[in-house]
C-alpha cells in the first residue's frame, strides 16, 4: 500500500513537470513556434514559402527582409518528387516574383567591339625648342604669341650682342692680314659659324666693313608656337630657349586601355575613331605602340595611333572615341550566352538550364567552359547546345533556392544540405585577415584600385566618371574567379562579392549623383568587409565615417588618405567625417 502511494506521487510530479516545461517553452520561444506554424501553414496551403538564401531556417508566407541578416527573402517551393532529383522546381508565380527571365541559346557573331577613349596629342618627335646661339639682349620680337605659325628660316627675334661685336672686330683684323695668316681669317669665320651665322651673313659683314650690333634669330624648324618663353628686353645666355615649336603635320592619338582589355588591343590593331568636334567624320589608324608600363593610379596603359594631319584639323587635347573590332579566337561565329546568365567558378562556370515538363518548370545547374568575352556575351567552348533555354535574370535567386534544397549549386556543386552559418548580410570582416595566395591578393588589390577611383569621382561630384569607374569595378568583380579563394576565404568572397555586384548594378541604374551615392553606402560596406578579410595592402587604408550621410543615419567608406574627402556630399560638405579604423 505504501509502495502504491509512492508511485502515484511520482506520476503526479512527472505530469506537473511536463506541463511546466510546455508553458516555459511557449513563453521562451514564441517566435520559433510562430515561424514553424506559419511555414507549415504555407506549405499545406500550397502558397509560396519565402526564405533567406543564407539563413534557411527562416520561413515566411510573404516577401520581406530576413530578420537575421536583412537580405531580401526569396521564394522557395518544395519538390514534388517527380522529374530529375537534381533539378530545382519553380512555379510561374515564383519565377515572376524572383524576376527570372530566360533566353534560348543560339549562334551569333563573335566580333568583339572594344571601345576606347583618348586624346589627340602632338607627336613628341616633332617637338622642338628654339634656342639662341648668341648671348645678348632681346631688342625685337617678331613672334609674340602662342599658336602662331612659323616657317623654317623665318626671323623670330633680334638680339644686341656685345660679344658678337667683338668677334666681328676680330674678323676685320684677320681680313687685313689674310695673305700672311689665312688660317686666322678662317678661324674668325668659324667662330661666327658656331654662333649659327651663315656664310652669306659673314660675307656681307666683310663687304660692309662695319660691325653689326644687332643680329636676327632665325627659326631652325617650321611649325606652331606651343610656348613663348621670352619677352622684349630679356637678356639671354647662349643655349636659352625662346620658343617651343611643334610640327602638327602628324599627330598622335593616345587611347586608354584598361588591364582587362589589353588582350584585345595589340600593336598593329586597326582603330576606327571619331572626334566630337568633327561630327560625322570617321578616322582610321593602326596602333604603333603600347606603353609597357601601366599607370599605377588609373590602371591603364596608353596605346598610340599615329595619324597624318593635313590642314591641322586634329588639334591637341581633342577628345576622341575609338573602336577596335576583333574576332575572339579567330572565330567568325559561335555559340554565345549573355554575361548575366553566368555564375563564375573560375574558367569553369555555371548556368541554369530551364526544363519544361508536365510536372512544371525546373532548372538544372550546368557547368560549362567559357571562351572570350564577345560584346555583351561569352563564347561557349563546351557545355551548351543551340536551342537550350537558360536563365539570364534572377540567376542568383535560382542558385540560392538550389542551395537550400540541397541540390547542386554554384556554392555546392555536389549538392547536399548547405550550412546555415553563412552569415551573408553582415558586412563585418573576420577577427583576423584570411590567408590567400599571391594571385588572389593581387586580384583583390585591383578591385580596391578601381574602388578608390570611383570614390574620388564622387568626391569631385563627377557623375559621368563615377559611373564609368563603377562599370570597370563591376567588370573586375565578374572577372575574378572564385576558385582563387579557398575555405573560409571562399565563403567570405562569395558572401560579399555578390552583394557588391548587386550594389554596383543599382549604382549604374541610378540617374543622379544623389542616387548613386545612396548605393555607394552598400558598396562600401562590402568593400570594408573585403578589406578587413584580405588586407593589409601595400599602404594604409582608412575606414572613414560621416554621421550625416544617408539622412543622418551615417555611412562609411574607404580611403587611401587620412584627411577627410567626403564622397557622400562632395563639395557641399567635403570635410565632414572622421577616421574610425586603420587597416595597416
Amino acid at each position: 500500500m505504501e509502495k502504491l502511494k509512492i508511485n502515484r506521487q511520482t506520476i503526479w510530479i512527472a505530469i506537473i513537470m511536463l506541463v511546466a516545461g510546455f508553458f516555459v517553452g511557449r513563453i521562451l520561444l514564441p517566435g520559433r513556434a510562430h515561424e514553424a506554424t506559419e511555414a507549415k501553414s504555407a506549405q499545406t496551403s500550397g502558397a509560396v514559402i519565402w526564405t533567406c538564401s543564407m539563413d534557411p531556417q527562416v520561413r515566411r508566407s510573404e516577401p520581406g527582409k530576413c530578420p537575421i541578416c536583412g537580405m531580401d527573402l526569396i521564394p522557395l517551393e518544395e519538390d514534388t518528387g517527380d522529374g530529375d532529383p537534381l533539378e530545382i522546381k519553380m512555379s510561374p508565380t515564383a519565377m515572376q516574383l524572383a524576376n527570372v527571365q530566360t533566353v534560348i541559346v543560339d549562334f551569333g557573331s563573335s566580333v568583339r567591339e572594344l571601345r576606347l577613349t583618348g586624346k589627340v596629342q602632338p607627336d613628341e618627335r616633332l617637338k622642338f625648342s628654339q634656342v639662341t646661339h648668341i648671348e645678348g639682349r632681346v631688342e625685337q620680337l617678331a613672334v609674340n604669341f602662342t599658336g602662331e605659325p612659323v616657317r623654317k628660316g623665318q626671323q623670330l627675334a633680334t638680339l644686341y650682342s656685345p660679344e658678337l661685336v667683338t668677334a666681328q672686330e676680330e674678323l676685320f683684323a684677320a681680313q687685313k692680314i689674310k695673305d700672311m695668316q689665312p688660317a686666322l681669317l678662317e678661324a674668325a669665320k668659324q667662330k661666327l659659324r658656331n654662333w649659327k651665322l651663315s656664310d652669306a651673313q659673314i660675307e656681307r659683314i666683310l663687304a660692309s666693313g662695319k660691325a653689326q650690333e644687332r643680329f636676327p634669330i632665325l627659326a631652325d624648324v617650321g611649325g606652331i608656337v606651343l610656348e613663348k618663353r621670352v619677352n622684349l628686353g630679356d637678356y639671354l645666355m647662349r643655349g636659352m630657349s625662346l620658343y617651343d615649336i611643334v610640327d602638327l603635320s602628324r599627330v598622335w592619338v593616345l587611347f586608354d586601355v584598361y588591364e582587362s582589355d589589353m588582350p584585345w588591343a595589340k600593336v598593329g590593331s586597326t582603330v576606327e575613331f571619331s572626334v566630337q568636334s568633327l561630327p560625322g567624320e570617321q578616322f582610321k589608324g593602326r596602333i604603333a605602340f603600347i606603353d609597357p608600363v601601366i599607370n599605377p593610379m588609373t590602371r591603364v596603359a596608353t596605346a598610340r595611333v599615329e595619324v597624318a594631319n593635313a590642314g591641322g584639323r586634329l588639334k591637341p587635347e581633342m577628345f576622341v572615341e575609338g573602336v577596335i573590332k576583333t574576332q575572339p579566337g579567330g572565330k567568325k561565329e559561335g555559340l554565345i550566352v549573355p554575361k548575366s546568365a553566368v555564375l563564375w567558378t573560375g574558367k569553369r562556370s555555371v548556368v541554369y538550364v530551364k526544363n519544361t515538363s508536365e510536372t512544371g518548370i525546373s532548372f538544372l545547374m550546368r557547368e560549362l567552359t567559357l571562351g572570350p568575352l564577345s560584346g555583351e556575351g561569352y563564347l561557349i567552348e563546351e557545355g551548351l547546345q543551340a536551342g537550350e533555354e537558360i536563365a539570364v535574370s534572377g540567376v542568383f535567386s535560382i542558385d540560392a533556392a538550389a542551395q537550400l534544397a540541397g541540390k547542386p549549386s554554384m556554392m555546392n556543386p555536389e549538392g547536399g544540405v548547405t550550412s546555415t552559418g553563412h552569415d551573408h548580410g553582415a558586412s563585418v570582416a573576420p577577427a583576423q585577415p584570411l590567408e590567400v595566395d599571391k594571385q588572389a591578393k593581387t586580384a583583390v588589390q585591383q578591385l580596391f584600385d578601381r574602388y578608390f577611383l570611383l570614390k574620388d569621382a564622387l568626391v569631385k561630384d563627377d557623375l559621368t566618371t563615377a559611373k564609368k569607374q563603377a562599370g570597370e569595378l563591376k567588370k573586375a568583380f565578374e572577372s575574378t574567379g572564385m576558385s582563387l579563394f579557398k575555405g573560409k576565404a571562399h565563403d567570405h568572397w562569395m558572401r560579399h562579392s555578390g552583394a557588391a555586384v548587386e550594389a554596383l548594378n543599382k549604382f549604374l541604374a541610378a540617374k543622379s549623383i544623389e542616387g548613386v551615392r545612396e548605393h555607394f553606402k552598400s558598396l562600401s560596406a562590402q568593400m570594408i568587409a573585403l578589406a578587413g578579410a584580405f588586407g593589409p595592402f601595400d599602404q594604409t587604408v582608412y575606414v572613414q565615417h560621416c554621421p550625416m550621410a544617408d539622412g543622418n543615419k551615417g555611412a562609411d567608406w574607404l580611403s587611401r588618405e587620412a584627411p577627410i574627402l567626403n564622397p557622400y556630399f562632395g563639395a557641399s560638405m567635403l570635410t565632414c567625417g572622421k577616421v574610425t579604423q586603420e587597416i595597416k
